[in-house]
């Protein structure tokens, strides 16, 4: 059984059991959260459900592990000739989830 969620821009496909990384919510580890945009779900009988955008009836349920941040991105500006060159780096924040069921109706 699996479902494809939306979350920030980025769909996941999740499944029971996962840890997976979602843009930061200002949650504490221990709470719970709720996918409420679920795009696809399918389990093991075959059934398969696809949302048009969205579908109702079906929840992802999950967990705050923790967070977490993402690779190092190096943004680098250069003028040749001119004596210009800009370095700067970035990490992203993540929040981390544990996926505890999927529940479809």
């Amino acid at each position: 059984m699996y479902a494809i969620v939306q979350n920030g821009g980025r769909q996941l496909k999740v499944k029971q059991g996962d840890t997976v990384l979602i843009d930061k919510l200002g949650l504490t580890p221990g709470d719970d959260f709720t996918f409420d945009k679920v795009l696809f779900y399918s389990d093991e009988q075959g059934d398969v459900r696809v949302g048009k955008p969205a579908l109702d009836n079906v929840k992802v349920m999950a967990k705050v592990a923790g967070s977490a941040n993402g690779p190092k991105l190096i943004a680098f500006k250069y003028k040749r000739r001119e004596g210009y060159h800009r370095k700067k780096g970035h990490r992203q924040h993540f929040g981390q989830v544990r996926i505890e069921g999927i529940s479809a109706s």
